[in-house]
């Protein structure tokens, strides 16, 4: 019998032990991955890099998954912290994590409906499961939900945890935090926020996408902020008073977001790449303050587009604009097509071969260069000043050949196939008059000469072998270039150093860069005054073009010069007053001709509407 017993206790003891050590085994399975409530302090969230015009409209955020701003609870709106307690965890403050009268609703609603929902969550749980865990439903991670939740509430504060909670959960798609929904949806700051949206903000926590103002269903998300505001009041935050009047307040919100001054904030994000890398532009959130001015971006854009629809009648499909202050060489309007959101044409054409129009390919930034036409001239005249001319200095203009250049003669014509004989160099850089201008280049300039004023100046596309058809615009330049070399007369012979960012600072607030102005002399002061006096003398500009064309502004001196290829493949505007120079080109993206489309015709009317509504603008900052 005994050692029945003895038999029986051994046996039972290995079982025992067996089934410790198993027990053991899976607690240690359960628990060898558990993530520990300190990673809080030890983490990073993720920062979206933002974006902003000078004046610090949001232009872009640049992220992976997560758009989000982290704000510290202060400056979060008690109405925002309130309506979220009310709707998602009103035991917040009492509790030790969990609430277990919560979880057993949820048991019983579970058993009722024979499926897993788990509902009952406390905010605890709530930042727990965002943060570490699966959304899988499972009795596995619902216990580590739990447990974590308990040890969360052990080691921070309350006012900690909410503060994380509010900046980690999401608000819709790649919407994370509430800064950054407030900003989305509203386009406020989170502490700027009243009781209705702070109400709306906490109703989309339950389902952010299926309650999102922008889809199917933003009734039901109204309905669910009424239901906030219900709560709040049952829970003493708010009065009847103050409920009633969110109810009846119209909730505004703003539609998706676009990217703003998209061909700009493209090119910025590119060179911010570069610099940085793009994984660290996902998650650092820093903050790049441009040089753009988005009232005068819109402008731009608004224009280019709609003067872009009327050039459709010259067969011109394509438009590009870049605005400089010449003061600093910031970049302040950067429009690199008719419209980045509309649809190619021809329709089934394409992209990179056959497309008159490309929306998202962005003419400033292309190495493709384009044909400057008359544009050029200014150059070449100003070469010739540097040499001791004048603009009182003659020239004949007769018909003329220059010998034989590219295997042939080059006898060169009058846009209107006209001669007038003896001219000064006012007369002929005004009027645009080609035979003169290219006995400007080869008798009084030099062309090699007049290539190192261009290349000075800020050209760099200009290739060899050269002829003298480079001062009727023979050769390829880009517009972003062009319009900074004009700028130089502008500035009275000085080139500044073209600028797009003026500073960058880190998610708390250190400056990374900032911007650095960098100038030259380039050119003699008198004589980028006389170009610049010269394309301003609507006088001598008369004879072509007439006493009241479209380059003639009575109420502004404004320097202005256009430019046409021989076949219409290119057209041109460039001109500068005393703040501003202005570059625009027209054209197709493929280089097919336009009708019968000189700059005068499809480029300077946008020039003209972009710098009466610009100084529109200028005239209503001043008062």
């Amino acid at each position: 019998m005994k050692k029945n017993i003895k038999k029986f206790l051994k046996i039972f003891s290995f079982i025992f032990f067996s089934f410790i050590l198993f027990f053991v085994f899976l607690l240690f399975l359960f628990f060898k991955d558990f993530p520990r409530p300190e990673d809080f302090k030890e983490r990073e969230l993720s920062q979206s890099t933002k974006i902003f015009d000078r004046n610090g409209v949001l232009l872009y955020e640049i992220f992976e998954e997560e758009k989000r701003t982290y704000v510290p609870l202060e400056k979060i709106p008690d109405y925002l912290k309130k309506a979220v307690i009310s709707i998602e965890d009103k035991k917040f403050y009492q509790h030790q994590g969990i609430d277990l009268r919560g979880i057993l609703r949820a048991i019983l609603l579970d058993l009722k409906l024979k499926k897993l929902t788990f509902g009952g969550s406390t905010i605890p749980q709530q930042l727990i499961r965002s943060t570490f865990l699966f959304s899988e439903k499972t009795f596995a991670r619902k216990t580590k939900e739990v447990l974590l939740a308990i040890e969360l509430n052990k080691k921070y504060s309350k006012d900690q945890i909410l503060e994380w909670y509010l900046n980690q959960i999401p608000f819709g798609p790649n919407i994370y935090g509430v800064q950054s929904a407030a900003q989305n949806y509203f386009g406020k700051n989170v502490w700027e926020l009243d009781l209705a949206e702070s109400a709306t903000l906490a109703a989309l926590i339950k389902a952010p996408s299926l309650l999102s103002p922008w889809g199917k269903e933003k009734e039901k998300l109204l309905e669910r902020k009424n239901l906030v505001i219900d709560e709040m009041v049952k829970d003493n935050f708010i009065s009847l008073k103050e409920a009633k009047e969110a109810k009846e307040k119209e909730i505004v919100f703003l539609p998706p977001p676009k990217i703003k001054a998209p061909h700009f904030s493209l090119m910025i994000t590119s060179l911010l790449e570069k610099k940085y890398g793009r994984d660290y532009l996902n998650s650092k959130g820093l903050k790049v303050f441009t040089t753009l001015d988005y009232r005068i971006q819109e402008i731009a854009e608004k224009i280019v587009k709609e003067k872009g629809e009327i050039n459709k009648k010259y067969n011109a499909y394509n438009a590009a604009m870049v605005v400089i202050d010449n003061k600093t060489g910031e970049i302040l309007a950067w429009v690199g097509s008719c419209d980045f959101w509309a649809q190619k044409e021809p329709e089934n054409c394409q992209p990179g071969k056959n497309c008159k129009f490309e929306p998202q390919f962005d003419i400033l930034q292309t190495k493709i260069g384009r044909q400057p036409g008359s544009s050029f001239k200014p150059f070449v005249y100003a070469t010739a000043f540097k040499n001791g001319f004048d603009d009182k200095t003659k020239v004949v203009d007769e018909p003329t050949c220059f010998g034989i250049w590219g295997g042939k003669e080059y006898c060169p014509y009058n846009y209107d196939q006209k001669f007038r004989g003896e001219v000064t160099l006012r007369e002929a850089l005004a009027q645009s008059l080609n035979v003169p201008s290219v006995k400007v280049l080869m008798d009084l300039a030099g062309l090699e000469n007049s290539i190192q004023t261009a290349r000075e100046m800020g050209i760099t596309t200009l290739k060899e072998p050269f002829g003298p058809a480079i001062v009727l615009g023979g050769w390829e330049v880009n517009l972003l270039e062009m319009t900074a070399a004009y700028s130089v007369f502008a500035n009275n012979g000085i080139k500044k150093e073209i600028n797009t960012i003026k500073k960058i600072e880190d998610n708390e607030g250190n400056v990374l860069m900032k911007i650095e102005y960098n100038e030259k002399r380039v050119l003699p002061e008198k004589v980028a005054i006389l170009i610049s006096d010269i394309l301003s003398d609507n006088n001598a500009r008369a004879p072509i073009f007439g006493y009241y064309s479209v380059l003639y502004f009575p109420y502004e001196k404004v320097s202005i010069k256009t430019g046409t290829t021989n076949d219409f493949r290119d057209a041109w505007t460039i001109g500068y007053t005393q703040d501003i120079t202005v570059g625009v080109w027209v054209g197709n993206n493929d280089n097919t001709p336009m009708k019968n489309a000189p700059g005068v015709s499809v480029a300077a009317p946008i020039f003209r509407e972009f710098l009466n509504q610009y100084l529109q603008l200028k005239s209503l900052n001043r008062h």
